[in-house]
């Protein structure tokens, strides 16, 4: 066939063009002349070209922005998108070196891993927004539920269900649209090898002329990035430090010296008390520290002065929590067992051992123990971990009042409830008693304001004098719902306290990063009030402050240590003391 035959195909290592056949013979002038009206119209063409141009513009921009996106919400500003990323370069240059079909699957390959890394980096986002840490690639998926559960709380449940949709579709759509756009830009480059491979050489050079000086636009953010491969890097350590940790796990809930101590022998020095140990929920250090926070502060001083006028005295410093913003039954194991639960595996590892808990201590030493949680609906077999003879659920408590945002209800009736069901009549037995109080969890919309406990009944007392609206802002509202939660224990005690009153009180962890700012400390503070010059005496040694404001020179603790100490202080030390704390 000779080599002007048109259906002859000249083609390249990437595209395949027809050969133009030659121009057709012209036309007799017997025939009418063509019509303007049945001239091609140019104007769909050139529509069909801007608008390719358009797609391949947004491909290029979501493949980018997904490589530059940083996974730390303070690093969210436009200049930390004006970066080179390396994985970039080093792909496209791969791009360019193979042929055809092994380039499209690679170009698909590294587009699906692209947007798997940017679906990390968003849950990093919103982790770091709310507990102040990475997502767990492992780990977190648990929580998924109870972040649900509080999103239904605050604005109901279909809003949720349409927000968990809405999300998990995006989160899908993304890597199939970096992997889509990945290989539309693959077809591009390789369309103009030539600029394209002088470019990509440039930019190396630029690259790594930039790394040289640590050139930044955004504080902490380097322009020649390489965040992708870290952030990769991250996580799979983290997987393996995961792993791993299951085994170093099991031998420190193996290592407990307090589990053979006898009953006559444990908390010696509280005999005939009643133990109470509030936790106070997102009650953070920023609350005792934050100039913003003075009030907190006020709340604390003037309670100091009323406590010491009914003659009670007390004693302040700070524990260190094993998390932030958020994972408040990760801080009650903690400071229960004696040991550092900072993640869902140590927590469930825990509940699954017979580790010797404070409740357990108590059981022991034959007080009733009781564990009060207004913020849990259903069965709770934790409690029976935990050592607790009776346990209160929400609906339990009976409570018939309006809701506050998150908090089913307020603290002061969960308490009055404990009290009237638990310390009012005769006992036969002292009562140690775990309280979750929950009206300063977030979003901190809607704060109760303290009553008469007289008043309390079942609740519907506290539909008067509501603090806060659905739009208030979280740093003031959450100051108002620490101060309502500190005024009332303060108010239980002058009300109630007698010679027998032990209240600890201590917060779970820091409220999240919205009302700290970044990287806040994870201390927490804790008091010890009681009546009965004795109980202090015994905690001398501990050189906690007096009064219930501690300052920057407050002894600090981590937060698994305190059950050894606590047990050691008031009892029996071991013959095997075990190591004090292992907090990180």
């Amino acid at each position: 066939m000779s080599t002007s035959d048109p259906s002859i195909v000249a083609g390249t290592d990437q595209t395949t063009t027809i050969a133009e056949p030659p121009d057709a013979p012209a036309e007799s002038n017997s025939g009418p002349e063509p019509s303007g009206d049945h001239l091609p119209d140019p104007a769909p063409r050139r529509r069909r070209a801007v608008l390719t141009r358009v797609v391949t513009v947004l491909a290029a921009a979501l493949v980018l922005g997904a490589l530059t996106l940083p996974n730390r919400p303070w690093q969210l500003e436009p200049g930390t998108f004006l970066r080179i990323p390396l994985e970039a370069l080093l792909v496209v240059a791969l791009l360019l070196a193979l042929p055809g079909r092994p380039r499209r699957v690679v170009a698909a390959v590294s587009g699906l891993l692209v947007g798997l890394v940017a679906v990390v980096k968003v849950g990093d986002i919103g982790f770091y927004s709310s507990l102040g840490r990475p997502f767990d690639l492992v780990l977190d998926w648990s929580l998924l539920g109870p972040a649900f559960d509080f999103v239904a709380e605050s604005i109901g449940r279909p809003g949720a269900i349409a927000i968990a949709v809405g999300l998990g579709l995006v989160l899908l759509a993304v890597p199939v649209l970096t992997a889509l756009s990945t290989v539309r830009l693959s077809g591009v480059l390789v369309r103009h090898r030539t600029a394209t491979t002088r470019v990509v050489a440039s930019l190396v050079v630029v690259w790594a002329l930039l790394a040289t000086f640590q050139a930044r636009i955004v504080t902490g953010v380097l322009v020649a990035d390489s965040n992708a491969s870290t952030l990769v890097y991250e996580h799979a350590s983290e997987v393996r430090e995961r792993l791993a940790d299951r085994k170093a796990f099991a031998t420190e809930v193996g290592t407990d010296p307090f589990r053979d101590v006898p009953a006559d022998q444990l908390l010696t020095g509280l005999r005939g008390k009643n133990v109470l140990i509030a936790f106070v929920e997102s009650y953070g250090r920023d609350a005792v520290s934050d100039p913003e926070f003075a009030s907190v502060q006020r709340v604390l001083d003037e309670g100091s002065q009323r406590l010491a006028a009914a003659g009670f005295a007390s004693r302040s410093g700070f524990l260190t929590s094993p998390t932030i913003g958020g994972g408040s039954w990760l801080a009650h194991a903690t400071l229960l067992s004696g040991l550092w639960i900072d993640n869902n595996q140590r927590h469930k590892s825990l509940l699954a051992s017979d580790r010797f808990t404070l409740g357990d201590a108590f059981s022991r030493a034959e007080w009733r123990t009781v564990g009060v949680m207004p913020a849990v609906n259903q069965a709770w077999p934790e409690g029976e971990f935990y050592g607790y003879e009776q346990f209160y659920s929400g609906p339990d408590l009976g409570y018939r009042g309006p809701k506050f945002a998150f908090a089913p209800m307020p603290d002061q009736f969960a308490i009055h409830q404990f009290h009237e069901r638990e310390l009012v009549g005769p006992r036969d037995r002292p009562v140690m008693a775990e309280l979750a109080l929950v009206s300063s969890h977030s979003p901190w919309t809607k704060v109760p304001s303290v009553v008469d406990w007289d008043d309390i009944d079942d609740g519907e007392v506290f539909r008067q004098g509501i603090i806060g609206t659905p739009t208030a802002q979280a740093r003031t509202g959450y100051r108002h719902s620490i101060n309502y939660t500190l005024r009332t224990l303060i108010s239980y005690v002058e009300t109630y306290g007698d010679e027998d009153t032990v209240l600890v009180v201590v917060g779970d962890h820091q409220p999240a990063p919205v009302v700290t700012g970044d990287n806040a400390s994870p201390d927490v503070p804790i008091h010890l009030l009681a009546k009965d010059p004795a109980v202090l005496d015994q905690i001398a040694d501990w050189n906690w402050q007096e009064g219930l404001t501690p300052d920057a020179n407050a002894p600090v603790w981590p937060m698994d240590s305190f059950r050894d100490r606590f047990l050691t202080a008031f009892g029996s030390t071991p013959e095997r003391p075990q190591a004090q704390g292992q907090g990180r």
